[in-house]
């Protein structure tokens, strides 16, 4: 797994070489509070399973070409709980076409089951991946800012899973004739014009 962080412009446009050409992209958010009106943005991670960026928005750090990836509805942009980063993205005045929200297709495949469909557990079930979650306490107002390695090497842990789990779950969601379902769920979470169609 390459980890990258990109701080100047031409590391920016390094990681977007990479990805711009990518069917999918997992995608995340780490942010200061449960609440995007009062909270705060402090980075978006990307990862097509192999080659992992985060851009540290805390250290004054702007997306340049990424917002192009965002916006570019041939690549799909997978999320757990994509209402969460949306939301997010939106205060600050950042937009995202083409979505694929993992946690509300695990909702559809476990209905019923008693399950739950956080990330961590849900890529338990699917991968046998243990996610340390422990990081994320450092995560608040207070918070200095800065990127440690510990806290970059936590923040792609979520993403770099997401594009195989997609995957996975849309199988499932084709077999068990949930497709229509899962794309009235992405809109009823106003995503309308942003869920990928499947």
């Amino acid at each position: 797994m390459e980890i990258f962080v990109a701080r100047t412009p031409d590391e920016i446009d390094l990681a977007f070489d990479k990805l711009q050409n990518s069917p999918v992209l997992g995608c995340d958010t780490e942010t200061s509070s449960l609440w995007a009106k009062s909270g705060k943005l402090f980075s978006i991670q990307f990862s097509d399973g192999n080659f992992n960026v985060l851009i540290p928005i805390s250290e004054n750090i702007p997306i340049g070409k990424f917002e192009e990836i965002l916006t570019d509805r041939s690549i799909v942009k997978v999320f757990h709980n994509a209402k969460f980063d949306l939301d997010f993205l939106s205060e600050s005045s950042i937009s995202v076409e083409n979505v694929f929200c993992t946690m509300v297709a695990e909702k559809l495949l476990t209905r019923g089951a008693n399950q739950s469909v956080s990330l961590a557990e849900t890529l338990y079930r699917y991968f046998a991946v243990d996610l340390d979650k422990s990081q994320r306490s450092k995560f608040s107002r207070n918070w200095d800012g800065v990127w440690t390695a510990e806290l970059v090497d936590y923040a792609l842990a979520d993403v770099v899973h997401l594009p195989k789990l997609m995957t996975e779950q849309r199988l499932w969601l084709d077999k068990l004739g949930l497709l229509d379902e899962f794309n009235d769920n992405m809109k009823k979470l106003n995503l309308k014009n942003l869920s990928a169609q499947i």
